[in-house]
């Protein structure tokens, strides 16, 4: 009587009995928890590059019409924008896809929530900025989507003595103008210098970037620079309700 063979013994696993070959499934790098922090980590740097330009061209606005149309119409016309537009929406929904699978991820390997928070005290980096990423992300999505529909794809005007150029200071102007508008960007402003708070140094801590001398100056920096960010992008709602459309 022949021997039962084990279904399980990895030789009859991996062949049939003639050359068939063994069949192995890969995940990619990026699919797992890892890989797919450091994405976000990745992705999520070069989204404060972009608002670190991003801000320092909007200030421009305080130098009057002439300087801040000049500088939009150097944006648009320079043959680059579309490549970089493509480039910079590219990293956008690799961002936001990666952080919201991430999030749900982590909610399915833990279905039951913690009985009570606390807070963890130094020198943990736990705080309410933190804690509320995920949807200070989302509320980030939506306010972009009403900003560019307000401003990249809004009112577009002539610009006076200046051919061929749009007049983006008058709808920053007529936007502003409204103090439902402005509370509403006053409001998103202090989401996203709460997000990047807490996500400039998270994101060096995914890519491994968090040595014993460098992390106490990446914490440093991303706070002084979510700052700075957030209180540029606020002051500019303020300044056009109270003097620029006067």
């Amino acid at each position: 009587m022949a021997a039962q063979s084990n279904p399980y013994s990895p030789s009859l696993a991996a062949t049939d009995g003639r050359s068939a070959p063994i069949r192995t499934i890969r995940r990619s790098y990026f699919s797992t928890s890892v890989g797919t922090k450091a994405l976000i980590g990745a992705t999520g740097l070069l989204l404060f590059l972009y608002l670190v330009l991003h801000v320092l061209g909007n200030l421009l606005i305080f130098f009057g019409p002439s300087t801040f149309n000049g500088y939009a119409s150097f944006l648009v016309s320079n043959p680059l924008i579309v490549p970089v537009e493509i480039g910079l929406l590219a990293i956008f929904v690799i961002h936001v896809f990666k952080t919201v699978t991430n999030w749900a991820n982590n909610r399915r390997a833990r279905p039951v929530a913690y009985a009570q928070r606390r807070w963890a005290g130094r020198p943990s980096r736990k705080s309410i900025a933190s804690s509320t990423m995920i949807w200070g992300g989302l509320i980030t999505f939506l306010f972009i989507l009403i900003h560019l529909s307000q401003f990249k794809f809004g009112a577009e005007y002539q610009a006076v003595g200046q051919p061929g150029v749009r007049d983006l200071y008058r709808t920053e102007i007529e936007n502003f103008s409204s103090l439902f508008n402005v509370v509403f960007y006053e409001f998103c402003m202090v989401v996203v210098g709460s997000h990047l708070w807490h996500g400039f140094s998270s994101a060096f801590q995914s890519l491994g970037l968090n040595w014993p001398w460098l992390t106490p100056v990446v914490l440093k920096l991303g706070k002084i620079l979510a700052v700075l960010i957030a209180a540029g992008f606020f002051v500019i709602p303020i300044w056009v309700y109270l003097y620029g459309a006067r």
